[in-house]
């Protein structure tokens, strides 16, 4: 992937402090209002600041209907020696920005803290900015714990019915906006943001699907990149169902892993040998899709999805490796569930009291509008059919989540290709080896397709890299950021 790229900008100093420029000079056109507006930011506790953008809901036509954005910043410590903002996302799509700076803005790094304003952005549709809601708690209660290994034509119109629920259910609440929340416009509403912040050029950490959106930017503003950090990255050559496929292979990777670290543990409740322990796992999903496990927290079954989930949601993370040695102890055991409940709530936001986040509703608003998606079921099965091979654990219920966008109400011509980004300054990739959901295949893919791109890599586990506590990372990452002079391509740390 990463050729070192020469940036196409003047030879300032990256580490200067730089100028508000004039963004009537800059703006294109039509939309001087939004790039041009002041931003108004108030204490929103503990050391944050907060404030609303507006941005346009059609670059077409910017003079009609309006989104407003939810933002919020841990202002540079040192203002002195600012740099600028460092804006930044948690992936998804449909996690929301503003959550994420408000629990992990001050475990930057020390470097980062000091010198950037950390900006955190909830992106439109999501959490505070005019977010899409399509599905109630119940409603999304049914949809998560839906048979995802459908074994016979019941079955599988169960699984084709609560798809198309949640298409039609989308089409009633949100028809309106939902041909305008993909990713093209979510990066075009940050080099809005970047005006208005009053930076001259982009410095960026972007997370999982956060790489996607990066990467995006940089293809329509290459001119306007100082530094942007893609870790865990998106393929965006990848077709929305080959994206899934490649996904569950992922969590495959990871769940061998796992595997293999627990069978060395005394006590693991999968034995002692790995294909043994593989085969565990697999007759515990089955068990689950007979007999659903009881839970002590409320009166949901758990059903063979939400057993999935839970492993799923505890392969993102090696800190929770134990927490599912501990799941599966109870489940392999007991038949009780409750624990895997738990990590699977995690995973989709699900609060106690039974509502959702809009994270679900955003992640299917986003994916179903940027790529094209298959006509019907029985072309999307074949996918289905392809991961549940690759992946026997993960695929047919990684693949199976997104059959509402066969349904979905807003099509998109815009087939996947490679972005380039030419012109942009060096822009740094971070893949991690045994990375569940997004393969350290894609983070190779992204770099190399970028004329600027530049691999660094982790010999590690879970999803992404950054803020894992990796010195080496933490060290070229920041280093990057601050200096806007990416490490050697091809660095791997261990």
């Amino acid at each position: 992937m990463l050729a070192l790229a020469v940036s196409g900008c003047s030879g300032d100093d990256p580490e200067k402090p730089a100028a508000r420029p004039s963004p009537s000079k800059t703006a294109p056109s039509g939309l001087q209002t939004y790039y041009n507006q002041k931003m108004s930011w108030t204490d929103c506790g503990g050391g944050f600041q907060c404030a609303t953008a507006n941005v346009p809901l059609d670059y077409a036509k910017p003079g009609t209907d309006q989104l407003k954005l939810s933002l919020i910043r841990l202002p540079a410590q040192d203002q002195s020696r600012r740099i600028g903002s460092l804006f930044t996302n948690p992936g998804g799509p449909g996690g929301s920005g503003v959550d994420f700076i408000r629990s992990t803005g001050r475990t930057f790094g020390a470097d980062l803290r000091s010198r950037f304003d950390i900006v955190g952005f909830d992106p439109r549709g999501v959490g505070k900015s005019d977010p899409v809601r399509c599905m109630d708690g119940p409603q999304l209660d049914r949809f998560f714990a839906t048979d995802a290994s459908p074994d016979d034509p019941s079955e599988l119109a169960k699984v084709s019915t609560v798809g198309k629920t949640f298409a039609d259910n989308c089409k009633a609440k949100a028809a309106n906006r939902l041909a305008y929340v993909g990713t093209v416009n979510a990066a075009r509403d940050m080099d809005v943001l970047r005006a208005a912040l009053g930076d001259q050029k982009m410095t960026y950490y972007g997370a999982s699907y956060g790489t996607y959106l990066g990467a995006f930017y940089a293809e329509q503003f290459p001119q306007n990149v100082r530094a942007l950090v893609l870790d865990g990255a998106v393929d965006p050559k990848e077709s929305s169902t080959q994206t899934l496929v490649e996904q569950s292979k992922g969590f495959e990777t990871a769940l061998r892993a796992f595997v293999a670290d627990c069978v060395k543990n005394p006590g693991c409740p999968l034995g002692t040998d790995p294909a043994a322990a593989l085969t565990k796992i697999s007759e515990l999903q089955k068990q689950a899709d007979q007999k659903p496990l009881t839970n002590k927290r409320d009166s949901r079954p758990v059903t063979e999805s939400l057993v999935t989930m839970g492993i799923a949601l505890a392969l993102y993370l090696k800190e929770l490796w134990p927490t599912l040695r501990q799941a599966l102890t109870q489940a392999i055991q007991n038949g009780d569930g409750t624990f895997l409940l738990l990590l699977a709530d995690q995973m989709v936001e699900r609060e106690q009291n039974g509502t959702y986040s809009n994270q679900t509703d955003a992640n299917m608003a986003v994916n179903c509008v940027d790529k094209p998606n298959p006509p019907d079921v029985a072309t999307y099965k074949k996918s289905v059919d392809q991961a549940a091979k690759a992946s026997p654990h993960f695929g047919q219920f990684v693949v199976w989540g997104g059959v509402p966008c066969v349904y979905w109400p807003v099509k998109t011509k815009d087939k996947p290709k490679a972005i380039t980004a030419k012109g942009a300054a060096p822009i740094l990739v971070i893949g991690t080896l045994r990375d569940p959901a997004t393969p350290y295949k894609w983070a190779q893919s992204l770099a190399a397709q970028l004329d600027s791109g530049v691999l660094l890599s982790l010999d590690g586990d879970g999803h992404t890299a950054y803020l894992q506590g990796n010195a080496c990372i933490t060290q070229a990452t920041d280093q990057y950021l601050v200096s806007a002079k990416p490490p050697k391509t091809g660095t791997l740390c261990r």
